[in-house]
């Protein structure tokens, strides 16, 4: 029951009476949220403490005035994914494997032309040393992957202008359900997945998901190992306070490789030929990633009233990894020697995040207004020691892998001897305001961020003490107007920012950079289909780039970019068997100001075109009953070789393959067991991803597996 209010309020008496940490809350319908699944079935996904990413609140995604992207949990079995590159493959917007198939070590994408690195996890963000040590989710974990478009810092703070990517895990029951899975596939896979949830007793509801999964790397004697194990608990306090409690645990002991590969041989002939797609650069004497990530927090909702309502959802960070690696420095004129040098890293870091919100749910005369008031924090502290040396060459087209003899590496004598300290503080205020007038839906926010950092100790062999202190106020607003015929045109504006580190050649420190975003679409839903147009246009701006009057290293921030497109999304049931899901993206990014030479020029990792589209058959009736069968193609257009444009890397279309099974359809024994084959890049397409001339990646080799599935 709204509380229906008759008099002026004042939105600032609003902040001033309700902003401390204790009074911050987001507003929790009764009702809880739907997704469209599989054929487009509405199936309950997320629990009391889910928000929409777009908006920190329970508006559907076909409410909002801006764009998202929604990857659902029978999508992510379907797919056999693991990770979020694979999870995201089919969304429009957005290019993944920017570092090939190989490196699955680092989450890494483009959205709308600009890189990220920043992944979300139930709406706090991962926290990332932007070194080597980011923590990574197991798609085991996940219930739904949301893609939310544009400009997020109204809400999130310090991010790309792109976009983000948040991953919503798994939660507890009341139901009691048990799962089994074990894998087998190629590249000698192996995997054991367990999920169980239900009711402890009728204030307690539990979950425990668990993986082990063993396989060898693409690149040539790489291997990858992980152990996950995610428990959480939902404590029912009181009728009006509900208490989640979760904790994330990961071990990586291997993680493949990371090195790169030169352009000739890869992406063009070397006077050597072609390189194979399993090539590796580095030596198996001197090739370590070993990870480990502890997460652990709490989510607390509480119904003030049948107005207020708060949500506290904290997390606690603490990680390591310890890496040992090689890079390339140069290749000889005989285009397959490559020169390289080994490097080792140590990396420990901790860290908090807390985001407290307060919502109230009122009406004021005939429009419905959700206000969210939010604080939220995060901290971040990590240590990183890197030493550098120099190695044996290796020669591409006959390598020796075991080369590196550890005790004759000179770090002593290299220069980049590196011991330093990274501290990232980030603290910002949020206000909006979510209306409903009629067949409206507006909405209108800003946020406050305050933003240090501060970098201390001996790095590459000099002394650093280097300090951000940065304060930035973000907004966004929009509309979108719902149709009784299912469509929902929509506008929006949207600011976003991230500080810059630094100082000129004068010793000014840099500002902030930001970026604006416009975007105008059309949402549309009906019973059977959901579709969304969307045309966009960003400009970034004080964008760093080289001073004309200075040396090489020396930058001014003038630069800018502008990123322009269209995304067309669908998602139909064509019969009641048959559905069908397809995403296309047509951007054009350019480089409008810069001093470097690349101005006018398109960044690296952003291909002008592309086409996603899965096609599924599950029949209900007959001999195939029981069974479902998915298809689905990617295309990714051509995408610039480096900044200065100078070649371009090919694009490639890849078809991937899902094949099930309910096995209770032979025999009622077998009742809650199934199968499921699934392979991507099923005609084993070679295709690259490249930043510069000197640093080029293979895709993902063609690669199955065979799951079998006992649910109780």
């Amino acid at each position: 029951m709204k509380l229906s209010v008759h008099l002026q309020l004042s939105l600032l008496t609003l902040v001033t009476t309700s902003a401390s940490p204790l009074s911050l809350a987001a507003n929790v319908s009764e009702t809880s949220d739907t997704r469209l699944e599989g054929q487009l079935d509405a199936l309950v996904v997320t629990g009391q403490t889910y928000r929409n990413t777009a908006t920190k609140t329970q508006l559907d995604t076909e409410e909002t005035p801006q764009a998202i992207s929604v990857i659902d949990q029978n999508a992510l079995q379907q797919r056999g994914t693991e990770t979020v590159a694979e999870a995201v493959r089919y969304a429009s917007g957005i290019n993944t494997e920017l570092r090939g198939g190989a490196v699955t070590r680092l989450d890494f994408f483009n959205i709308r032309g600009f890189k990220n690195d920043k992944a979300y996890y139930d709406g706090l963000q991962l926290l990332y040393n932007d070194w080597n040590l980011q923590p990574q989710i197991d798609m085991a974990a996940v219930e739904q992957v949301e893609v939310f478009k544009g400009p997020t810092s109204t809400l999130y703070g310090a991010m790309p202008p792109g976009g983000m990517v948040n991953l919503i895990s798994k939660v507890p029951q009341s139901d009691s359900q048990h799962s089994v899975e074990l894998t087998l596939g190629s590249d000698s896979k192996r995997e054991t997945q367990i999920d169980s949830t239900g009711a402890i007793n009728d204030k307690l509801n539990y979950r425990v998901v668990g993986l082990f999964r063993q396989k060898d790397g693409q690149a040539d004697t790489s291997e990858e190992e992980r152990i996950m194990i995610a428990p959480s608990i939902d404590w029912k306090i009181s009728d009006d306070t509900m208490l989640n409690l979760n904790m994330y645990y990961q071990q990586d002991p291997k993680m493949g490789v990371y090195s790169s590969l030169p352009s000739k041989g890869t992406v063009y002939n070397s006077i050597n030929g072609k390189l194979p797609s399993d090539a590796y650069s580095g030596d198996t004497n001197w090739e370590t990633y070993d990870r480990d990530v502890l997460l652990l927090g709490y989510k607390l909702d509480h119904n003030i009233n049948n107005t207020w309502r708060f949500l506290q959802n904290t997390r606690f960070t603490t990680a390591k990894a310890y890496q040992e690696n090689t890079y390339s420095s140069s290749l000889d004129s005989d285009e397959r020697t490559l020169n390289r040098r080994a490097y080792l890293t140590d990396e420990k870091s901790e860290g908090i995040n807390i985001d407290s919100q307060f919502s109230g749910l009122f009406d004021i005369g005939n429009a419905e207004h959700n206000i969210l008031v939010g604080l939220d924090y995060l901290k971040l502290k990590s240590n990183v020691i890197y030493e550098d040396a120099l190695a044996p060459s290796i020669d591409l087209y006959n390598p020796d892998h075991e080369q590196i003899i550890r005790d004759n590496l000179n770090f002593a004598g290299s220069g980049y001897s590196s011991d330093f300290t990274i501290d990232k503080e980030q603290t910002g205020m949020y206000l909006q305001d979510q209306i409903r007038l009629d067949q409206w839906v507006l909405i209108a926010g800003g946020r406050y961020d305050q933003f240090k950092a501060t970098e201390k100790g001996r790095k590459y062999g000099a002394t650093t003490n280097t300090k951000v202190d940065q304060s930035q106020f973000s907004g966004r607003a929009g509309a979108l107007y719902e149709f009784n015929n299912g469509i929902a045109p929509f506008v929006s504006y949207a600011q976003s920012f991230e500080p810059i580190t630094g100082a000129d050649r004068n010793g000014k420190t840099f500002d902030t950079s930001t970026a604006e975003q416009w975007e105008a679409g059309l949402k549309y839903k009906r019973r059977n289909i959901t579709a969304s147009a969307t045309a966009f246009e960003i400009v970034k701006s004080k964008v760093l780039t080289r001073d004309p009057n200075g040396s090489a290293y020396d930058k001014i921030q003038v630069g800018e970019m502008r990123s322009r497109g269209i995304e067309l999304e669908l998602q139909q049931a064509l019969t009641s068997d048959i559905s069908l899901k397809a995403a296309y993206t047509l951007q054009d990014v350019e480089v409008t100001k810069d001093n470097s030479g690349i101005e006018g020029n398109t960044p690296v990792w952003v291909p002008k075109k592309q086409f996603n589209t899965w096609l599924t058959y599950a029949p209900t009736e007959g001999k195939l009953a029981g069974a479902s069968f998915g298809a689905g193609a990617r295309y990714v257009g051509q995408m610039q070789l480096d900044a200065a444009n100078s070649n371009t890397v090919p694009s490639y279309t890849l078809v991937d393959l899902s094949i099930g099974y309910d096995l209770a359809m032979l025999s009622k024994q077998w009742q809650g067991a199934s199968v499921r084959f699934s392979m991507s890049n099923v005609f084993d397409e070679t295709y690259y991803s490249c930043y510069d001339e000197s640093n080029c990646w293979f895709g993902d080799e063609r690669a199955f597996e065979v799951s079998a599935r006992y649910e109780f």
